[in-house]
C-alpha cells in the first residue's frame, strides 16, 4: 500500500531566487515548498504525498479551495510535490518513528479519478488473483533502490496518460480486466470492443499456455484524450506468463507484441544507464510525448532489460518487488491539475 501520509525527515533546506517568505525543501526525492522559519534540515515531520485527500478537519481547511486534494503546484517559479506538517496534527498516542506511515491515522485517502461508462463495464468479479495488478512506484520514495541498482542497463518507455486494461488466457477461459475488476462481455465497452477488433483472445491462445497482456487504452473519451488522438489504442506494456507467475523480459515482451501486431508503448531508450540522481531522472521525464509532440508526456517508465525482483526490505516499497518504477514529468502534473 502506498504511504499517502507518513513520518519524514527533512533532508535540506534551500532558499529560492526571489522569494523571501518561502523555502525549498527535500523530504525523501520530493521537492516542495514550506514557509520560511517553519522547518530546519533534519526535523521529522509528516510528510503527505500528491493525490492525498486530506478530511474536512480545521487544520486542513486550506485545501478546500483544491477539493481537500494535494495536487503538484509551482510557487514562484519552484515545482512543489506534497505538504509538509508539524508532528502536532498526529493522535496523541501515535509512536513517533521515521518513515511510520499515518495515512490511516490521519483519515487520508488516495485520489481516484472517475471512470467513464464504456471502461467500467458490468463487474464479473473482481481482478484475477492469478495476475498482480498493474502498478508503479514513485522513483521520489526509491532512493535505496537507486543506490543499489544505478549502473543498471535499463529500457525507458513513455508513460501513456490512459486506462488500465488486462487481457488474459486461463485454463480455456479468456478476459478483459479494468483496473480493480473482471468484466463481463457487453457491445458497449470499449475494453471488450478492442478484444475483438485485435483478436486478442485468439493471439494469446496461440501462445500455447496461460498468458495475460497488460497495457493502458487511450484515445478519445478517456482521461480527456491529453495525447489528442483519434479513436482508442491499448499500448501495452506487459506480458505475463500465469504458469510461472512472471514478468516477460524486455526483448520477449517486444518480440510477442510485434509477432501479434499489437501496439506496444512507445520506447525512448533500450539501452538507459540508470543514473543515481532522482532529480536528472525527472528531468529525463520532463519531455513531450512521443504519441503527440505537441503535448507534454505524462513521464516515464524504467525497467532493467532482464526482469529482476528485488528480495530486500527496500524492495517492498516496489509494486511486487519487482524492479519497475515510473518518473512524472511535473510540467504534466501543473498542466493538468494533477
Amino acid at each position: 500500500m502506498r504511504k499517502l501520509a507518513s513520518i519524514q525527515r527533512i533532508k535540506s533546506i534551500e532558499p529560492i531566487e526571489g522569494a523571501d517568505a518561502i523555502m525549498m525543501a527535500t523530504v525523501l526525492g520530493w521537492e516542495l515548498v514550506v514557509k520560511k522559519d517553519e522547518f530546519k534540515a533534519g526535523d521529522l515531520v509528516v510528510y503527505c504525498e500528491v493525490d492525498s485527500m486530506l478530511p474536512d478537519k480545521p487544520e486542513f481547511e486550506f485545501l478546500k479551495p483544491r477539493g481537500m486534494r494535494i495536487k503538484t503546484i509551482r510557487l514562484r517559479g519552484q515545482v512543489s510535490q506534497g505538504i509538509c506538517f508539524p508532528l502536532g496534527i498526529l493522535p496523541p498516542d501515535f509512536e513517533i518513528i521515521e518513515d511510520a506511515d499515518c495515512t490511516e491515522a490521519l483519515k487520508i485517502t488516495k485520489y481516484e479519478p472517475s471512470m467513464p461508462a464504456s471502461l467500467a463495464g458490468i463487474a464479473k468479479g473482481n481482478f484475477p488473483g492469478f495476475i498482480p495488478k498493474t502498478d508503479e512506484t514513485r522513483v521520489q520514495v526509491l532512493q535505496e533502490i537507486i543506490d543499489k541498482y544505478a549502473g543498471t542497463i535499463c529500457y525507458v518507455s513513455e508513460k501513456i496518460d490512459g486506462s488500465s486494461v488486462t487481457y488474459y488466457y486461463n485454463n480455456g477461459q479468456f478476459g478483459v480486466c479494468s483496473r480493480n475488476l473482471d468484466l463481463e462481455e457487453t457491445e458497449e465497452n470499449t475494453l471488450w470492443q478492442k478484444a475483438r477488433e485485435l483478436h486478442i483472445e485468439e493471439k494469446l491462445k496461440n501462445m500455447g499456455g496461460n498468458f495475460a497482456l497488460q497495457g493502458e487504452m487511450a484515445g478519445e473519451g478517456i482521461q480527456g484524450n491529453k495525447l489528442k488522438m483519434k479513436g482508442q489504442t491499448p499500448f501495452f506494456f506487459n506480458l505475463f506468463d500465469i504458469d510461472k507467475y512472471q514478468y516477460a523480459n524486455y526483448q520477449t515482451l517486444k518480440n510477442a507484441l510485434d509477432a501479434m501486431e499489437l501496439t506496444m508503448v512507445p520506447v525512448i531508450d533500450e539501452n538507459y544507464v540508470l543514473e543515481n540522481d532522482i532529480r536528472k531522472l525527472i528531468e529525463k521525464a520532463t519531455t513531450k510525448s512521443t504519441v503527440n509532440n505537441k503535448v507534454w508526456a505524462e513521464g516515464i517508465i524504467i525497467r532493467p532489460l532482464h526482469e529482476t525482483i528485488e528480495p530486500g526490505v527496500a524492495g517492498n516499497k516496489l509494486h511486487g518487488n519487482r524492479l519497475s518504477f515510473k518518473v512524472i514529468n511535473p510540467e504534466f502534473l501543473i498542466k493538468y491539475g494533477e
